[in-house]
């Protein structure tokens, strides 16, 4: 199949809407920031940029990242409906489509709110589905869903890094990158770990790591 990895990569996701990029991609990118948040948002605040600022409308971008920011898959029949959801369910959202450029044509940042919790996000839409998370509350990350992926949040002290790969490690789970920031000496730290496998329940035993705040899979 040359370049292609997988069928997938040829005919693109099963969507509702008319564009992978705005569509099953905006989606994804709403579905990703709930989950790393962990609960429905009261309020979403969504700065739109480049060609999503554009066309987010009819393009189906607006229901798209709705959808997915009420856990919702990019084939979900509701996703249609999901702004009149979303306006049931309590959670305010507001569009902000931005003039100015961006570093990809499918931009979005995502602040996110509930109660004092607060998370901002910013997302991209690469194409064919395929979505990159490129910050995470201030930290410049590289998360692409590609592989199986822990993130974890976690104060900056040591024996961290060491008790979650001690974990993994007695799992028989196989590392292939690893990738830790923090925002200076003793605050939050973020690790972003790609791995091989997945193991049931595995989030609750790192999560259970004093010191750690908040674990995410995708995969």
């Amino acid at each position: 199949m040359g370049l292609y990895k997988s069928v997938f990569d040829i005919i693109g996701p099963i969507m509702i809407g008319p564009s992978s990029s705005h569509t099953a991609g905006a989606a994804r990118i709403g579905k990703i920031v709930r989950q790393i948040f962990g609960e429905q948002p009261d309020t979403v605040d969504l700065y739109l940029y480049e060609s999503f600022a554009k066309t987010y409308r009819g393009h189906g971008t607006d229901i798209a990242l709705v959808g997915g920011l009420l856990d919702m898959e990019p084939d979900d029949e509701r996703l249609s409906d999901s702004l009149r959801i979303a306006h049931e369910l309590g959670m305010s959202v507001a569009f902000v489509p931005k003039s100015e450029a961006s570093d990809h044509p499918n931009l979005v940042k995502i602040f996110v709110k509930k109660g004092e919790r607060t998370m901002t996000c910013t997302g991209i839409s690469i194409g064919g589905g395929a979505i990159q998370i490129s910050e995470l509350n201030g930290f410049k990350i590289n998360l692409d869903m590609s592989t199986p992926t822990y993130l974890t949040v976690h104060q900056d002290k040591p024996g961290i890094v060491a008790k979650v790969t001690a974990i993994l490690s007695d799992h028989e789970i196989n590392i292939s990158t690893m990738t830790v920031t923090r925002e200076s000496k003793g605050e939050k730290a973020i690790m972003i770990i790609e791995v091989d496998d997945r193991i049931e329940g595995l989030t609750c035993l790192l999560k259970e790591i004093d010191g750690v705040d908040e674990v995410s899979f995708f995969g």
